[in-house]
């Protein structure tokens, strides 16, 4: 074999793996692609039908309502337990709500006090930090800690990791403080 008849059988050759390398790249891609969504090829479902077929192949059936328990004192809802009030002798009334945020106005001359692990937001308000201690409150917005009597931000998320710390009215402040609260508290 010459030079040249080398030369053409190595660009046929090429030529020709390159087309059957491509017809055989196309016909992968057809076989696995998915339609356009809403066709027979990949159907649009919504989301009640999908929470059914989840509730058949837990065993549940296809029912996804539930009934209220026949047992009054039984929460309808089993993760969120009920609020309880427990208001005590004189001003102080305590609040607790677990897994709900509650919206508490306190007003001047009043302490807000939190229980362990419970949340506040201020929404309104000039508020500052209770503590019958020389520990503070962690502000989580601003990643600090505030002592006690110290202001705290609107909107600023504060965590009580301990009984006992608050929240009150500034001094010399004649409006209400309204609060979002996420956990136990008391108002004294």
């Amino acid at each position: 074999m010459n030079k040249v008849s080398k030369t053409l059988f190595t660009i046929a050759l090429l030529s020709g793996g390159i087309a059957l390398g491509s017809i055989f790249n196309i016909t992968a891609q057809g076989a696995g692609s998915v339609g356009q969504p809403g066709t027979a090829d990949d159907p649009v479902v919504t989301k009640s039908y999908v929470d059914q077929q989840i509730q058949k192949a837990l065993g549940g059936g296809g029912n996804t309502t539930t009934t209220p328990p026949t047992n009054p004192t039984t929460p309808t809802n089993p993760t969120t337990p009920p609020a309880t009030e427990k208001p005590s002798s004189g001003k102080d009334e305590t609040t607790t709500v677990e897994n709900t945020v509650s919206v508490v106005t306190l007003k001047p001359g009043e302490k807000l006090i939190a229980k362990a692990g419970t949340e506040f937001i201020i929404r309104s308000g000039k508020g500052v930090v209770y503590s019958q201690d020389s520990n503070g409150v962690a502000d989580l917005t601003d990643g600090k800690d505030i002592a006690n009597g110290q202001p705290v931000g609107n909107n600023h998320l504060l965590s009580f990791p301990r009984d006992g710390r608050g929240i009150m009215v500034q001094e010399g402040n004649k409006y209400n403080l309204i609060v979002m609260v996420r956990g136990g508290y008391s108002i004294q």
